[in-house]
Parts: structure tokens; sequence; C-alpha cells
């Protein structure tokens, strides 16, 4: 197994995140009785800044953060120099509050809906006047004169990310005359016309973003981006459509002009162009040669990416210390996906040609890749709803995690694919392709058995999705997963899975199907096996069985595969489940089905005749007098008797039971004795087959 745990550090904050309830408490405020705030059980504990920060960062990306959680983070028993509340419904009425009491140097405050000013005001006197980060990537209502104000005061800050706001040419103004120490900023996705304000800052900007940004106002923008000489990172990539990814959208921001100048901005370590369409790859060659601090070039969804000089060792200007994101190989591919996982036609195409070089790894080198596993995971949860990233990470988490590559990736990352996978076949139920990917993933011995995660869900997912498409693999996967899912989930779980009566009619049809068909292949087996185990303590499955006309299909079964002891173990195993329902037997008692059953008491298979006289026994039990059919009470008792006696107890374990409640109903004292000696039998072979079930007993 890949020995990839993840830190200690790491399960403990995950475990604290996971159990807020059990380790925390409600108290009144002392100052506002009426309100109510989270503190720890133990009023000793301490948190100290790094473990403070990870917890909070943890429950903001778990979804858990709100104004009563950001309670928890007081100074008195936390500290916070980084915060994050990003995406979450706090308040500045609120949990906002809490940040008051602490020195914050960072504040990530992504996606929130309090306006930019409000959130300022939380801030504490330190931190207003040494506030160095600030995240506002879509934030809402930041271009009015407020929110200006309130980030033009924080004197101290040096970077700031206004991506993906309504930040315009006046803002731009605002923010940067009021900044002193501003060194970088994000203005993607803004509605910014003209970067000429930034020759204000042209001294000290250091890092600069401008991914779809049209600009088409005032100075040109090459003219601009040239004077700011102190640039170590800038960014003009482009937004790439999924309908018509290579057509510049209007006023697209053209950078020919500047790489036409090979010793501008000399400072450069990391010059991102993707989506660039119009790049001259002779001008490109000489701009990377003259910038020898180049240390990352963007070229994701251009032909340059595939140049020799950008990826032929031999070429003699290659640069070895040069990392490309692109589609050209495996490192430029890789990269991309570590470069933009939130931009969804970026991370498709990388996910598409990813798809073709797992699978040519799996079948070369037989190694896990967890680094790659690494990076789609993130690609995977970032875009939900997007189906052409989910179908390409559903392809590749198939091929990184299937067979011997599988049994070397850690749990804890199979969690992680299982999770994603289930959250990708909720989202597009009715996409085929999407839950076949899903399907071939989850259909491993390894993950099914090995890997923690949500069962019940996991097998309600897939059920849906058999009855949904006729489709042969389809069958024959999710049936596999169901057989083996539905064994360990809980019988409460079971009985809402199996009262569905959509689902079993859909399990007993392809029985049915296979029977006519005569056809024992391991779809017709794994479906016996799902519903042997979904009705397994389950009475209302059973009824819904027995409603389906099951009883009459499994007869006909029994008929079509005698002597088959696969199909024949399968049948009576779920067949019992019925008899075990006290409410059901007398749909059972009849002459046809119970002079069958106590026929198949002299298979040479013992567990063929285990079965039988189980089924036989528990019909026996209501009461010997209730007997009415025209096969002989004592004839069937001493057959059963016979058998029990000449039993030998098989090497391996013939039956697994929840409970030995089918065994104890069967040895009170008006019982004949040959159902005492069947059931003691069985719990005999139970026991020594795994001895701690003993503690049942």
């Amino acid at each position: 197994m890949h020995d990839n745990p993840g830190c200690l550090q790491d399960f403990c904050v995950n475990y604290i995140s996971d159990n807020l309830g059990q380790l925390c408490e409600l108290q009144a405020e002392p100052e506002e009785p009426c309100s109510l705030k989270l503190v720890f059980r133990d009023p000793d504990v301490f948190l100290h800044r790094n473990i403070s920060e990870r917890l909070l960062r943890t429950v903001c990306d778990k979804g858990l953060l709100d104004d009563r959680m950001l309670t928890l983070f007081d100074a008195a028993h936390t500290t916070l120099r980084a915060a994050c509340v990003d995406a979450s419904p706090v308040t500045a009425a609120g949990g906002l509050r809490v940040l008051r009491g602490h020195r914050i140097a960072r504040l990530d405050a992504r996606a929130t809906a309090v306006p930019v000013a409000d959130l300022v005001a939380c801030l504490g006197t330190w931190s207003h006047a040494n506030l160095q980060c600030l995240n506002l990537n879509g934030s809402a209502a930041i271009d009015d004169t407020r929110s200006l104000a309130a980030i033009a005061s924080l004197r101290h800050l040096s970077a700031l990310n206004v991506s993906d706001t309504e930040l315009g040419d006046r803002g731009l103004e605002t923010i940067v005359g009021g900044l002193p120490r501003l060194e970088s900023i994000d203005l993607s996705g803004t509605k910014v016309c003209s970067i000429a304000p930034l020759l204000r800052c042209a001294d000290r900007l250091r890092s600069l973003s401008l991914y779809n940004v049209s600009l088409s106002h005032g100075v040109r923008a090459d003219d601009v981006l040239r004077q700011l000489r102190e640039l170590r990172h800038l960014d003009v990539s482009e937004h790439v459509s999924a309908v018509h990814p290579l057509v510049p959208p209007p006023a697209k921001q053209r950078v020919q002009g500047l790489l036409e100048e090979p010793h501008s901005l000399p400072h450069l370590q990391s010059l991102d162009l993707s989506g660039n369409d119009d790049i001259n790859d002779d001008t490109l060659r000489e701009f990377v040669i003259n910038h020898k601090n180049l240390r990352f070039l963007g070229l994701m969804l251009t032909n340059s990416c595939f140049k020799e000089f950008l990826t032929d060792p031999n070429d003699v200007t290659y640069n070895r210390q040069l990392v490309v994101a692109g589609e050209a190989s495996e490192r430029q591919l890789l990269e991309a996906l570590r470069r933009y996982k939130v931009r969804p036609m970026y991370a498709q195409k990388g996910l598409y040609n990813l798809f073709s070089l797992t699978r040519e790894l799996t079948e070369e080198f037989k190694r896990p890749r967890l680094d790659i596993i690494q990076l789609v995971l993130p690609v995977m949860a970032s875009h939900p709803q997007q189906l052409g990233v989910q179908m390409a990470a559903t392809a590749c988490l198939y091929n990184l995690t299937k067979g011997d590559m599988g049994m070397k990736v850690h749990p804890r990352w199979l969690k992680q694919v299982v999770e994603l996978t289930m959250k990708a076949m909720e989202n597009f139920a009715n996409h085929q392709q999407l839950q076949k990917n899903s399907l071939l993933t989850l259909c491993s011995d390894r993950i099914l058995q090995d890997v923690s995660f949500d069962k019940f869900c996991c097998a309600r997912l897939v059920m849906e999705c058999l009855c949904h498409f006729d489709d042969a693999s389809v069958h024959r996967m999710a049936v596999a997963i169901c057989s083996i899912l539905a064994a360990k989930i809980s019988t409460s779980q079971t009985s809402m899975l199996g009262s569905s009566p959509r689902y079993m009619r859909k399990l007993l049809s392809i029985v049915k199907q296979k029977t006519e068909e005569c056809s024992k292949d391991v779809t017709m087996t794994f479906t016996l096996s799902a519903l042997w185990n979904l009705t397994d303590e389950s009475p209302g499955t059973c009824k819904v069985v027995l409603e389906e006309d099951g009883l009459n299909l499994f007869m006909n079964v029994l008929r079509t595969f005698s002597k088959e002891k696969a199909v024949e173990t399968k049948v009576l195993g779920l067949v019992s489940n019925l008899a075990e329902v006290k409410e059901l037997r007398k749909d059972l008692m009849r002459d046809d089905f119970m002079g069958f059953i106590s026929d198949l008491l002299l298979s040479e298979h013992i567990d063929v005749s285990y079965f039988a006289a189980g089924i036989l026994g528990h019909m026996i039990s209501d009461g010997a007098e209730s007997w009415t059919l025209s096969l002989p009470l004592q004839e069937v008792l001493d057959r059963l008797g016979e058998r029990v006696c000449g039993w030998k107890n098989p090497q391996g374990e013939m039956v697994a039971y929840r409970s030995f409640k089918p065994f104890f109903r069967l040895l009170g004292v008006d019982i004949p004795w040959q159902l005492h000696l069947w059931a003691v039998w069985a719990i005999y072979h139970v026991c020594s087959k795994n001895p701690e079930r003993l503690h049942c007993l």
C-alpha cells in the first residue's frame, strides 16, 4: 500500500471539526445574556496559532462556518494571524466581531455577502493598521464609495485580490491612490477597462493578474505594462469559451506588442499567456531567451506550448528551469491542473489530455500516481456542475485507481475519490457515460471492502443508475456493487432500499431475463446476491419481493438451474430470509413449493440442503398442527433430522448472519427436536468459523 496517510496534525484538526458537538457547548455571552456563543467544554483549552488557523480553514472548507461557529475562535482560546471566512454566511453584526480580538495580517473573505466596508469595520485597531493581504474575490458591492474608502484606508495593505467583482476604472483609481504599499493586485474578471492608474505604483508593483479583462480605453495596455518594470508576475491570460474555444472575445487584450520588446519587464519570473492565440512563436522564443529569471510560462490552449524550445531538452535554447503550463507533455498538463483548477475550460481540456496519458501510464508502469490523483480531486471539487470536467475527471480517476494501481493508494485518498464520484453521479443522474465512468471506479473490491464512505448513499445512487439505464455493462457493475454494499449497511438501511418496489422490480426483472436466457453469468449471480442481502432481516423488503411474484420466479430459477450450486444456494438463501418473516409464511405454505424444498434436502451439496432445512424449519415452527400440506409432516421432520446428522462442518464459512435471531426462535420448548438440531448446528458452524461471534450468544 502506498504509505501516505497524511500528517497527524491534519487528522486531529479534522477530528475536532467533525466532533464539535461533543467537544463544545453553548454559553451565554457575559455582556449579552440573550446571545449565545460556542465554547470548548474544557475551559483550559487554548489552540496555538497554527492549529487555530487550520481549524478555521477546515470548518470553512467543510461549509460549517457561520456566525455561531465563528464565536468559537475568540482570543481567549485561539489566536489568529490569518483568518478565512470564504463563502460563509457570516455577518458583521454576528460572528465577524470575534476578529477584533485578534491581530489579523491576512484575511480571506472570498464570495461573502458582507459589504466590504462592514467587513473592514470588524477588524481591530492593530489589524486595521497592519493588514497586509486581503482577498475579496467574488465579493458583492465593491465599487461603491464607502467600500472603496474602506479598502483605501488599509494603508499597510500590500496584496489585494478583487477578482470577479464589479470593480471599474474609478475604483481602481481610488484603490491605487490610497494604498502606498500595494505590491500585488488581482484584477481578473473585473470591469476595469484601463490599467493606466497602475503607473502610480510602477516603482513597487510586483504582481499583476489580468485574466479575462478586456482593456480598451485610453493608453494602450502593452505600453502601460512595459512601464511596470518591477513586475515579477504578470497574468494576461484569456477566457476561453466552451462553444468557441479559440475565437477572441471583443476588445481582447493583445500581448504581441509586449513580447516584441524582448528586454521589457527585466525582472519577470512568471508570465501567463494562456488562451492567447495571436502569439508569434519566434517573438516568444526571443522573449524567453532574454528573461533568464523566468521560471513559469502559461501557454494553456495555445499552439506555442508544443514548440521545441519549450519541449525538447536537446534544443539549444531549452531552459530546464522553466516550468510550462500547457498540453504538450505530462509535466505541462500537471502544471496546468495545478494552476488552473478554478478555470473550467482550462481544467476540462487538461483532464481530457490527462485521460489519454493515464491510460498509457497504467499499462506501462503499474505504479500508483498519487501526485496526479491529488491534482484531479481539487479540480473535480471546484466544478461540480460542469459536465465536461466531471466526465474527464471520472475517467481519469478510474484509470488511476483500478487494479494494482488502486491497491497501492491509501484509503484516505480513495475516500475522496469515492465521495466526489458519488457527487458526480448525483449531479448528472441522466448522463449514461458519466454513470458508467463512476461505476467503473466504484466496482472495485479495494474500494468496497477497505474504504470508509457513505455506503447507503452509494447503494441508493447505484440502484437509481440500474433502474435508469437498460445497458448490460451498467447492469453488471451496478448489481455487483449493490450485492457487496447491501451486506455492509444496517438492516434499517437495507429496508429503506428494499422497500422500493421500483428497485425490487428491476432486480427481479434481471433474474427473470437471465432465467429465460438460461444464463448464469456474473450479472445473474450478483443480482441474486443483492436480493439475498437486501432481504436479510428486512421484512418490508421480503414483502415487496413476494408482492412482485418473487416466489414463482425463484421456483422457476431453481428448476432451470437445477444442480447449479452457485445459483441454488443464493436463491435458497434469500427464500430463507422470506421464511423468517412470520407474516409471510402463509404465502409460502404451498404444496408445490414445500414439496420442491423438501426434495432439495437430499442434495449432495451441504449448503443447498442446509438452506432447504432452514426454510422447512421456519415453516414448521409456526406449529406442527398447522401443517396441512399433502407431504406428511413426520416424513419431512425425519428427513430433516437425518440430513443434519449427516453433515460435516465445511472448511470455509458457508454463510454469514447479521445476528442469531433466526436460530434462537427455533430453540423453543414447543419446537420439534429436529429443528433444535438444525439451529444448534448452524450456531456451531458460524462460531467455529468466526469465533468473535460467540459474544452474540
